[in-house]
């Protein structure tokens, strides 16, 4: 066991002062249903919402709340929580009962041991260190493009209605590729501009995509 966390602490670079606090961090009930990870999950999840929140009012100091909104929300989820476990390799440290079903609940144990693991970091080192650690984990999100054009749709149709009184105008040019690859092509356009297109594996993305397209145009 001592081994197990000395080699975690090592691979998320963090040294506890109190390792019952990491300890606490991978445990899963079934494997002891008195000191498991649920409470340092439930601190986790908010000190994880309260330092993306921070970042995002950082970078757009300008931006309206609902986008923030939207852009916490694609940030602080249980898939991207999953997506840093697996970085981690944080599988290979989870204590789970032998009798739990792994292929059923490992994506939302791994989850969960993130949070659980951001509010042992907070309870043992304190808030500098979790933000320093959660900013190093979702740095590659942040600065991803999906986030950066995370409401370019929202955008749009304010600029529209404020401008013009009236909604812009999508419309399908195509859709191809397979089932469990499709590539959707939508044009957009305003009262006083020509129509855009843009590309995606979704309608909803290939709007974004071609809402930001439209907005670039303006600038």
């Amino acid at each position: 066991m001592s081994d197990k966390l000395h080699t975690l602490q090592k691979k998320i670079n963090i040294k506890f002062k109190s390792i019952n606090y990491l300890k606490k961090a991978i445990t899963h009930k079934s494997y002891d249903p008195l000191n498991n990870y649920e409470k340092l999950e439930f601190l986790g999840d908010r000190v994880l919402g309260l330092v993306i929140s921070k970042k995002l009012i950082e970078l757009y100091p300008d931006q309206k709340e609902g986008v923030l909104d939207k852009r916490l929300a694609s940030l602080v989820n249980k898939n991207r929580c999953l997506e840093v476990a697996k970085n981690i390799g944080l599988e290979k440290f989870i204590l789970i009962g032998n009798k739990s079903n792994k292929s059923k609940i490992e994506n939302k144990i791994l989850s969960d041991c993130i949070e659980a693991l951001i509010g042992a970091i907070y309870y043992d080192k304190g808030f500098e260190a979790s933000e320093k650690f959660i900013l190093n984990m979702w740095k590659s999100f942040i600065n991803s493009s999906d986030v950066s054009i995370v409401d370019s749709k929202t955008k749009l149709q304010e600029y529209s209605l404020k401008k013009f009184k009236s909604l812009p105008i999508y419309k399908l040019v195509s859709s191809s590729g397979p089932k469990h690859k499709p590539k959707f092509t939508i044009s957009v356009k305003l009262k006083n501009t020509k129509f855009f297109e843009g590309s995606g594996n979704s309608k909803k993305k290939a709007e974004q995509s071609a809402a930001k397209i439209l907005l670039d145009s303006l600038i």
